[in-house]
């Protein structure tokens, strides 16, 4: 059977899902438990226009005018056998080309081109988990039912345990202001914190396991995945306690003036084989290119992020991030973002009569270590940015989207994004990007 036949056969089951049967059923007198399946799907085509460009290096973004665009349908299927253990799998397919092979950013443009491999419909397994939670009593919160969840009553004091295949940010700053290029901001910038190498596969993907206690208000997570053979890369290093990214994450829910918000600290750390800076400068020749992957060895890459969230008024609701790592080694699984500060504001319709509606602006700052600097100056490459040589500034991203609800499940977007001193260097851009996002979920 060819791989075009299965991706066309889960685009149709993802529709199908999608249909009449979406949402949640109980198996009845079977005794089988409860069902649940849901479905989407996200076309993007975005457009970049030719720019100014002292210069240009083997990673750079293309100074000429561009076209890109992603497709990707997901099937959510969940199984519920007992009251508190619950199954879920979603086959995906993906699709796409990317602008200039998908280089020469910090804040790449759009944040599905993580999972697409190539202009051929792929079919893939993006998740496959359990999600087990322990009741420890307390108030009654009612779980909405959703893509990969159940609608059931829980203990607002709780643990909750995730294991197998899916993406950290599952778990790990979760919000509804800036997490999800499908329906809200686009630039890698908004979707996490932006220094976070988060482990994960080229498509964002992982295999590992959480732990989440939830008291009231409080909630304290851990996690451990792992990481990727090579930066980057697809295949997912076996040995869990050899290679692996850890995750401690504190969140805090709270009420201002009547008005719900949240703060969250998170706590990060990858151990695996990759190379410095320091050291690819160090042991390159006089008048040779430094090179991370000749000075490979097994070491730690540590930081942080802290997130603070705000409901403003009646649909208005606003995020600061702030993020940073340390800057020593390569970007392993993640954007070339070394240290990140991005705000986000979010506005409903309802304001101006169109309640399913919803408009965004975002600003972010990205910039790199003197270390990271320094090798890209000497001509270095990274894995997403090198222009051959570096007029260093930070790289500062805007953008704004206006989502209109069409009716049916879909949603149509225009997005724009403004880009200064792409990939760092002041020597070239600003960079425009044109996006239009049409988006389906049932």
């Amino acid at each position: 059977m060819s791989r075009t036949f299965l991706a066309a056969a889960a685009a149709a089951m993802c529709m199908t899902a999608g249909g009449a049967q979406a949402g949640q059923w109980d198996s009845g007198d079977l005794g089988l438990g409860e069902f649940a399946a849901n479905a989407q799907v996200t076309l993007i085509g975005q457009t970049k226009p030719r720019f100014n460009a002292a210069y240009s290096g083997p990673l750079s973004l293309k100074s000429e005018y561009e076209r890109s665009y992603s497709m990707s349908a997901t099937a959510f299927l969940g199984w519920k056998p007992f009251a508190n253990t619950e199954l879920f799998a979603n086959p995906e397919v993906v699709q796409g080309l990317p602008l200039s092979r998908l280089a020469g950013l910090g804040g790449l443009t759009n944040g599905e081109m993580q999972k697409v491999g190539g202009t051929k419909p792929t079919l893939h397994r993006a998740r496959l988990f359990m999600r087990q939670t322990f009741n420890l009593g307390g108030e009654q919160e009612q779980l909405e039912q959703g893509q990969n969840q159940f609608a059931h009553s829980v203990d607002r004091r709780r643990v909750v345990v995730t294991l197998g295949n899916f993406a950290a940010n599952d778990v790990f700053d979760d919000n509804d202001i800036a997490h999800d290029p499908r329906t809200g901001f686009l630039n890698w910038s908004f979707l996490t914190y932006g220094a976070w190498d988060f482990p994960a596969d080229a498509r964002g993907y992982s295999v590992g396991g959480t732990v989440e206690w939830i008291h009231d208000d409080w909630t304290a997570r851990i996690g451990r995945f792992r990481l990727p053979k090579e930066a980057n890369g697809l295949p997912l290093a076996p040995n869990l306690a050899q290679n692996h990214g850890d995750a401690v994450e504190i969140e805090h829910r709270h009420e201002l003036a009547g008005r719900p918000g949240a703060l969250r600290v998170l706590g990060f750390r990858n151990t695996t084989a990759m190379g410095s800076f320091s050291d690819a400068l160090a042991a390159a020749a006089p008048g040779t290119v430094p090179d991370l992957t000749t000075v490979r060895r097994r070491q730690d890459k540590r930081g942080f992020g802290v997130t603070a969230e705000q409901e403003l008024a009646d649909d208005v609701a606003a995020q600061l991030r702030a993020s940073r790592s340390d800057g020593r080694s390569e970007v392993y699984a993640f954007a070339e973002i070394d240290a990140s500060v991005a705000a986000a504001l979010r506005i409903g319709g309802a304001r101006w009569g169109r309640g399913e509606d919803s408009a965004g602006l975002g600003v972010a700052r990205n910039s790199l270590s003197s270390a990271h600097v320094a090798y890209l100056r000497a001509g270095g490459l990274g894995y997403f940015v090198g222009d051959g040589g570096l007029d260093p500034g930070a790289e500062r991203i805007f953008e704004a989207y206006y989502s209109l609800a069409l009716g049916g499940g879909f949603v149509l977007t225009l997005d724009g994004q403004h880009i200064v001193d792409p990939a760092y260097n002041r020597a070239r851009g600003p960079v425009q990007a044109i996006a239009l996002r049409l988006h389906g979920e049932w």
